[in-house]
């Protein structure tokens, strides 16, 4: 069992997971997490920036580009709040990213006695925002905590995530024991009854059409053998771009999706984890093989409104002369 302190448990944590970039702005809360990245230099690459939303981005970045999780360390308080633009987006295109970040001391949190950088419940917050928060007490807790998260971000959909350590608990040391990773949560099996509904659709359809999004971003392949197996193109929405090859003879973009919408007989934009929703007449058959997103984002082109076109305000100058009425 080595001995070691906070930051270093953190840090073997984060190399166990296959991190070895991470984006950084030092603070003084976080001086101990910084002092064993130097003593881990030659195995964890640290990119500093000059403000904390720039760090956020980079991770969303180097997950989006990479397909790997990513990770960010920045201070508390207006530290994090500084990065929620990033993290929220994370939220919203799948991206597993981690913020790890620090607290005012162990005996101070919750007292509201004005700690530097000190937030009413810096946790709480960023629960209701993520997919995973937690804070790790003491440097004993930081493999299992790290492993939690690392699960949590990768598993299932993923999304962001956030660990918190208090001010002292970074450079104070222990016997730490290490822990594997713990592997992603297995998948929810698919209901055989909507499965076989769904190949009874997709069987009588004459023109199907599949669209996609962020949520087919790791099923390429099987999305493709479906498309040659029953003839269907393959229209990538913004988020699902690249999960299809653009070049593929059945592959298309929005545009060339809108121009086939009126001859197609089944279609849905949720079978692949696209967000969009093209209304027109006449109502065609869905299918819906994928859990449904919490929202719909609209994108009704203009020439598919079952309404007629408004006529739009203009504003015009007055032709009244003004009069100037400073003395």
């Amino acid at each position: 069992m080595p001995r070691m302190t906070g930051g270093d448990a953190i840090v073997d944590s984060l190399l166990r997971h296959g991190i070895d970039t991470i984006f950084g702005l030092p603070g003084v809360q976080m001086y101990g997490l910084f002092d064993a990245f130097a003593r881990n230099a030659n195995r964890l690459r640290v990119i500093n920036a000059r403000h904390e939303q720039t760090t956020a981005y980079m991770a969303l970045g180097y997950a989006q580009s990479t397909g790997r999780p990513s990770a960010f360390t920045v201070v508390p308080g207006p530290g994090v709040m500084n990065t929620m633009g990033a993290l929220t987006t994370a939220w919203g295109v799948n991206a597993p990213v981690m913020c790890i970040t620090g607290q005012v001391p162990s005996a101070m949190i919750g007292r509201g006695r004005g700690q530097l950088h000190e937030m009413p419940d810096q946790l709480a917050t960023l629960k209701t925002l993520l997919k995973f928060a937690e804070r790790i007490e003491h440097p004993t807790e930081a493999p299992q905590v790290m492993a939690r998260a690392f699960q949590a971000m990768t598993s299932g959909r993923p999304g962001p995530v956030a660990v918190e350590m208090p001010w002292d608990m970074f450079p104070a040391s222990a016997d730490v024991t290490p822990l594997e990773p713990l592997g992603k949560r297995a998948n929810p099996l698919p209901d055989p009854e909507k499965i076989a509904a769904l190949a009874k659709l997709v069987d009588g359809a004459r023109a199907p059409m599949i669209w996609i999004g962020g949520g087919a971003v790791d099923a390429g392949p099987e999305i493709l053998a479906l498309a040659e197996k029953i003839g269907a193109p393959v229209v990538s929405f913004r988020m699902g771009k690249g999960v299809v090859d653009s070049r593929h003879p059945l592959s298309l973009n929005t545009v060339g999706g809108f121009e086939l919408w009126d001859k197609t007989d089944l279609t849905r934009p949720s079978i692949a984890g696209s967000r969009s929703t093209w209304r027109s007449r006449p109502m065609r058959r869905t299918a819906r093989a994928r859990w449904p997103p919490p929202w719909r984002a609209r994108t009704t082109p203009r020439a598919a409104l079952p309404w007629p076109r408004q006529r739009r305000w203009r504003w015009r100058p007055s032709r009244r002369p003004t009069r100037n009425t400073r003395s």
